[in-house]
């Protein structure tokens, strides 16, 4: 009875050490790191806007007189020249007003004949002391009077004329005829507006693009930088310009400012057609061939606890100088990486922040820094790295890192080695903690 009492003891205490050891002997939590590797290639920053292409200059055609289209000389697409006529209204009215001003001026003329002739003979009479200075001051008056009214029924003829010569209507530059509004027949009629009858592009092989640029945006833009665009008609061709004029009057539409950049774009074969939209594509900054890593690998911070521990772990040297990338604000571990608290997310990063007017990155005269996660093995530990262009996805940095190398983007915890998702028990047991979601 009293043995197997012992081993009922024996049995229960290697029951609770098996129990000790499966249980408290392991890590009721572990990290699991979600990674990326570090690539090569290339980063662009650019800012992305729509517009709508047309012809550098474009004139619209009218009339100054009124009347009825007689004829058409130019149709949709007709290539003119400046100078040429283009349409003619009917003159039967305005060469009758020519003839009545006509007649108007040669009434004015024998008007001032006449009182020419009884100026001569008042002032004859006046000179002799036979003519009253009242009488002599009234022939002056009426013959003065009889020239002014020439001379105005003179400018009455030359507007005749004038509008005689208006009822032919001439292209008054070289280009395409883009728009024709009328047809023979019609009715035009030059009042307080002046009606459009065509709309002439001036040279197809040269257009431009006005584009609309919010303000956040802005203050990158800068004349003579690289565009790039494309447009529904051709999705295969990307066309190339370049910014010609960033324009200072805002656009406010539903209280959202926008500002017009006008981009040239050279159009040799004629594939641009005025009024098509524009996706346009601004090149701000471009490096090539620079490691890079994703823009979360310089925000990420290991928790607090597994940094505590591993400063236990590190040799003094290594935990000063983790203390003192934590101090200069460099993303360090157990601190705060946002934007704002550490320093890396407004200057070190991997967010553009913005740019001088001469085209360069704010701040790129002194070397920004931030700090990533390099895993090795199971463990991971920080490398100081300087931080370089970025297009919000991805950065340029520089450092003690190398091509391939798995840097930590984020990572996720377990409860009692459990991985988050079910797995098969029966399948193979591969190591967490490998490539990750970016």
């Amino acid at each position: 009875m009293k043995k197997a009492y012992w081993i009922i003891i024996i049995v229960i205490v290697i029951i609770a050490v098996a129990a000790w050891l499966f249980y408290g002997g392991k890590k009721t939590d572990a990290a699991v790191w979600k990674t990326a590797k570090v690539e090569k290639g290339d980063i662009q920053v650019t800012v992305k806007a729509s517009g709508t292409l047309g012809a550098v200059t474009t004139v619209q055609v009218g009339t100054q007189v009124s009347g009825i289209i007689n004829k058409l000389y130019v149709d949709f697409n007709s290539v003119v020249r400046e100078g040429q006529v283009i349409a003619v209204l009917d003159t039967t009215y305005l060469a009758q007003a020519v003839d009545d001003a006509n007649a108007s001026l040669k009434r004015s003329q024998i008007q001032v004949n006449q009182a020419k002739r009884d100026y001569d003979r008042t002032k004859q009479l006046f000179d002799q002391k036979v003519m009253a200075q009242a009488d002599y001051d009234l022939a002056l008056t009426t013959y003065e009077t009889a020239v002014t009214n020439a001379s105005s029924a003179m400018a009455a003829l030359n507007r005749a004329k004038i509008n005689l010569h208006y009822a032919t209507i001439k292209a008054p530059i070289s280009g395409v005829v883009v728009s024709r509004a009328v047809d023979v027949g019609q009715t035009v009629a030059a009042s307080f507006n002046t009606p459009t009858l065509f709309t002439i592009a001036n040279d197809l092989t040269k257009m431009q693009v006005q584009a609309s640029i919010d303000e956040a945006d802005i203050g990158k833009i800068l004349v003579g930088q690289d565009v790039t665009f494309t447009v529904d008609a051709y999705d295969d061709q990307t066309f190339n310009g370049t910014v010609k004029q960033v324009r200072l009057q805002p656009v406010i539409t539903q209280n959202v400012v926008n500002y017009t950049v006008i981009v040239d774009v050279p159009n040799p074969d004629l594939k641009l057609l005025p009024g098509m939209t524009a996706n346009i594509t601004v090149m701000i900054r471009e490096v090539k061939n620079v490691l890079k890593v994703p823009a979360s690998a310089l925000k990420f911070s290991p928790p607090r606890e597994y940094i505590e521990k591993m400063k236990k772990d590190m040799p003094d040297y290594l935990r000063q100088r983790l203390s003192g990338w934590k101090r200069e604000g460099g993303g360090g571990p157990g601190g705060q990486s946002g934007p704002g608290k550490s320093g890396m997310g407004e200057r070190a990063g991997g967010h553009m922040q913005g740019f001088n007017r001469d085209g360069s990155q704010k701040g790129q005269d002194r070397q920004n820094f931030g700090m990533i996660w390099i895993k090795e093995g199971d463990s991971i530990k920080p490398s100081r790295v300087i931080v370089g262009l970025s297009d919000g996805s991805y950065t340029e940095v520089k450092g003690k890192i190398n091509e391939g190398d798995e840097v930590v983007t984020g990572s996720s915890q377990t409860q009692n080695n459990k991985p988050a998702q079910q797995q098969n028990p029966f399948a193979p047991q591969v190591q967490r903690g490998g490539r990750g979601g970016h």
